[in-house]
């Protein structure tokens, strides 16, 4: 996996009020150790080299730390406000902003300790900061698709450039039951890049489409649920009001609102319900 760096030498842009912005957030953090992961469009440039005119900085952080990064950079003289309770606050500097976010608005991919435990140091904007793991870049887009939103396409880059170093056990414990979506990604893949499909490790596929097969195979769920409102928030709404099916949100929601009240930590890989303990093992012996 390259790691490419962006500093002001890799393109004039970051010279701009932005990068100015940006810099003066990220070192003020750094002094009150405040931890955070740089994502989005700076985590995805360095990973797979793709350079995008930059809208925004994407920036993770633990719930408990949110209220705290908006105290600081209000200290700061920025303009800061709560977007949404749930998941996202947001730093602005005229037309310039830093988002901040600390949970899913999903219910589906929070922002958990093992985040920040696979971390990967880097240098953005001359500043030595930790990026968001592959894996948990690839986890969140993975269930973005909206009509005019689909993050396929950054997903296929970053397979392309680190599925040689993916921790795939902890990628597929990521997922959980909704597998489905990782395979979906990963056939993909084959698709867009006939001659590289080597570069998936055939342990995952082997393990995805086996448990498709035993899925197949059993007894069809009883249940009437719509999983697609998981996928797009407004695409599904006619299966849910006109047909019937039970929202698939309103049980993740649950899930997760159980999760924070008992402030579970998730399962590590070799713990994760969703894979044997014989898989892991036969995963670390292939590596």
């Amino acid at each position: 996996m390259n790691i490419y760096p962006i500093g002001p030498d890799a393109q004039a842009k970051y010279y701009s009020r932005a990068w100015t912005f940006y810099r003066h957030a990220l070192t003020i953090l750094q002094k009150q150790q405040v931890p955070f992961l740089v994502g989005g469009t700076y985590a995805l440039e360095c990973y797979t080299g793709i350079r995008r005119n930059v809208k925004d900085l994407d920036i993770f952080v633990l719930p408990q730390d949110c209220n705290r990064v908006l105290e600081e950079l209000t200290l700061a003289g920025y303009q800061t406000e709560l977007v949404d309770p749930k998941w996202l606050g947001r730093v602005i500097c005229g037309d310039d902003v830093i988002d901040v976010i600390f949970g899913p608005g999903n219910d589906l991919t929070p922002v958990d300790d093992m985040w920040f435990e696979h971390g990967v140091e880097q240098n953005v904007l001359d500043i030595p900061v930790k990026l968001c793991a592959p894996e948990e870049i690839l986890w969140p887009k993975a269930f973005i698709m909206e009509r005019n939103h689909y993050e396929g396409a950054d997903i296929a880059h970053l397979l392309r450039a680190c599925s040689e170093q993916i921790n795939w056990p902890r990628l597929l414990h990521r997922f959980g039951p909704h597998w489905r979506v990782l395979l979906s990604h990963l056939v993909l893949f084959g698709f867009i890049y006939p001659a590289e499909q080597a570069r998936i490790s055939g342990w995952i596929m082997q393990e995805l489409l086996q448990r498709l097969q035993n899925e197949l195979s059993g007894p069809i769920p009883a249940d009437q649920m719509c999983q697609g409102t998981l996928l797009s928030r407004t695409q599904y709404l006619p299966d849910i009001e006109l047909w019937g099916y039970q929202d698939a949100r309103l049980v993740e929601q649950e899930i997760w609102n159980q999760a924070k009240s008992c402030d579970l930590r998730p399962l590590m890989p070799n713990h994760n319900p969703w894979i044997e303990p014989a898989v892991v093992e036969k995963q670390s012996a292939l590596n």
